[in-house]
């Protein structure tokens, strides 16, 4: 039951500002433009090893920070062809451990960082992931759904910081079809970039997550449960962002 939302969108970065590299959009092959920041520990591996007018594997966060508007937080290259000679990367991305967590940056950037993952040797010229272009792998609590309307939001909390606090958990609106039942269960999602949204492919409920008061809430048979608001929302309502 380890928190956690990654995946990998293959597109060309274009900065906002050519000489600030930190924020700009990935525009990918199916026409979407997709609003990206860049981590500080991945800027030297772009400055060094990249091509940013050609598209790459970008290994990213994903959030909602505006309803319908997929952001991304790049954390990192997957491109053994280009990187291999310097960079260790995870064995599948599948295997990522959990939390977006944001450790502090390294004096060498490699292809993919990321704290408490088996690392291999890059291999020689295979930059296709099993998983594909696309594949984002999500776990948190599921807390509201809509099936009828193929609408879920699962909430995601982070790792603690270095100085021990904790950042806010946040909520990924996500389209799919989960029975009411599963509310306040822990899952794991495989999901698919399409356009803005990221749809579900496949899903696991693992456990109920335990609530405060030692209390589960969930929603009333065939209707949407409770929304990710803190007063929560009836059956059929649009959820908070």
């Amino acid at each position: 039951m380890q928190y956690r939302a990654i995946g990998v969108v293959r597109g060309t970065y274009v900065p906002a500002d050519p000489e600030q590299l930190t924020r700009g959009a990935i525009h990918t092959e199916d026409g979407t433009s997709i609003d990206a920041v860049v981590l500080g520990r991945v800027l030297t591996l772009m400055r060094r090893h990249l091509d940013l007018g050609k598209p790459h594997l970008w290994v990213a966060y994903p959030r909602y920070r505006e309803a319908d508007q997929l952001h991304l937080q790049l954390v990192g290259v997957w491109e053994p062809s280009t990187l291999a000679a310097s960079a260790v990367i995870p064995t599948a991305i599948a295997t990522e451990p959990a939390g977006p967590a944001e450790p502090a940056e390294p004096a060498e950037p490699t292809a993919f960082t990321q704290p408490g993952v088996e690392a291999t040797p890059a291999p020689p010229s295979d930059d296709d992931l099993p998983e594909g272009d696309g594949y984002f792998s999500v776990r948190g609590e599921l807390i509201y759904t809509r099936p009828e309307a193929g609408d879920l939001v699962v909430k995601i909390r982070q790792q603690p910081r270095a100085d021990g606090s904790r950042p806010t958990p946040f909520k990924l609106p996500l389209k799919g079809q989960i029975a009411p039942e599963h509310l306040r269960h822990f899952v794991a999602l495989d999901l698919r970039r399409q356009g803005q949204e990221l749809h579900l492919e496949n899903h696991a409920v693992i456990a109920p997550v335990p609530q405060r008061g030692g209390k589960g809430r969930g929603g009333r048979a065939g209707g949407g449960g409770r929304g990710p608001g803190s007063g929560g929302a009836r059956a059929g309502a649009r959820p908070s962002r």
